[in-house]
């Protein structure tokens, strides 16, 4: 009995050694990452306060002067045969009171997603970024800052649809001969009806060199299964076209995006500004973007920013931004994503200073 109890364990132990060098040989990994990002937001009131409008001055502190407040799990494994398997579960929360923000409002709302990935592109499927959305930011010369750049404007049309897409499958096509194509189908998951929730988008993008040209449109009908307290489920017509220039440490984009909103406005947004890393521990950019009511002209707005992010380590960075909107007519673009900004018709000025740190 002995001898067979000892030969039980060896088996076991021949066992474990086979699936652990299994395990080495799939090479998987999994990774916890995340962002920190807060700052102070001053705005002020200058022109033609309406009463009951945000009037006057305000101090608040923000979740995401530059990004948001990140934290999620990401993963690969080799399944062989130049196939990766990989996953993303990424969640946005508020450093200032540690509840659930950004994103679509739900646990890992910001991202969930499975993905195949080999020498003929990568299949995804789950919640995930849309490829329009991704094209403007692309084309973004602010990278998208919570602050004063292309992000303000899309949120204020059109809340999260086309950024967190439900139920959605994509296709990424490698890069060949400097073209990269994507495109992406959300399913509405309502029995008898496959126009409810409905989303599809499609992009494609150039590069060579230090130059890139990129182009994409998105559809989405209203409705669908997917419940989100942030509403990604509008209906509306998105298009845009971007181009960007690199010479040494300076990045040139131009951008034009249309916005239209079934039964509401028809926007167009133009844009463009300049990055320049003075240093490689000092970053500067600003962005001038103006809206227009296609329906009605009188509608119309400009915003305008300036930023400076200083890399005190290669995680951590202090930011100050500076930035101010004007609005004309019904037209509500605000300056920042955070701190009531949106719905403020006349100017409104804005000071932000942050701090940023990633793991």
């Amino acid at each position: 009995m002995l001898h067979k109890g000892r030969f039980a364990l060896k088996a076991v132990a021949g066992v474990a050694a086979l699936l652990f060098a299994g395990a080495a040989c799939a090479q998987s990994s999994v990774t916890l990452y995340g962002i920190l990002d807060t700052g102070v937001l001053y705005t002020s009131r200058t022109v033609g306060a309406i009463a009951g409008q945000n009037a006057g001055k305000n101090f608040s502190l923000i979740n995401g002067g530059l990004t948001p407040s990140i934290f999620g799990l990401t993963g690969t494994e080799d399944l062989g045969g130049g196939v990766k398997l990989s996953f993303k579960l990424e969640s946005g929360f508020s450093p200032a009171n540690g509840g659930l923000a950004d994103c679509n409002g739900n646990l890992f709302g910001c991202q969930a997603w499975v993905a195949l990935d080999n020498q003929y592109g990568t299949l995804k499927a789950g919640l995930q970024y849309s490829p329009f959305f991704l094209a403007v930011y692309e084309s973004d010369p602010r990278d998208f800052d919570l602050f004063g750049s292309g992000i303000v404007n899309y949120v204020d049309n059109v809340i999260g649809t086309g950024i967190f897409s439900p139920n959605s499958v994509s296709y990424t096509s490698p890069e060949l001969a400097g073209f990269q194509g994507s495109v992406l189908y959300s399913l509405g998951g309502i029995a008898g009806n496959f126009q409810a929730g409905r989303q599809y988008a499609a992009s494609l993008k150039y590069e060579l060199g230090g130059f890139m040209i990129n182009a994409s449109i998105f559809d989405a009908n209203a409705g669908g299964n997917a419940q989100t307290p942030v509403q990604t489920a509008l209906e509306f017509e998105g298009r845009t076209i971007g181009a960007a220039y690199k010479i040494g440490p300076v990045t040139a984009k131009l951008s034009f995006v249309n916005y239209k909103v079934s039964g509401s406005f028809n926007n167009n947004v133009y844009g463009g500004g300049l990055d320049y890393h003075v240093t490689p521990a000092l970053d500067m950019n600003g962005g001038v973007w103006v809206t227009s009511d296609r329906n009605r002209t009188a509608n119309h707005s400009v915003m305008g920013a300036l930023g400076a992010t200083y890399f005190v380590s290669k995680r951590t960075s202090f930011y100050a931004q500076v930035g101010a909107v004007d609005n004309q007519g019904l037209m509500n673009t605000g300056v920042s994503t955070n701190g009531a900004t949106f719905g403020v018709q006349g100017t409104t000025v804005a000071a932000l200073v942050g701090l940023r740190h990633t793991f």
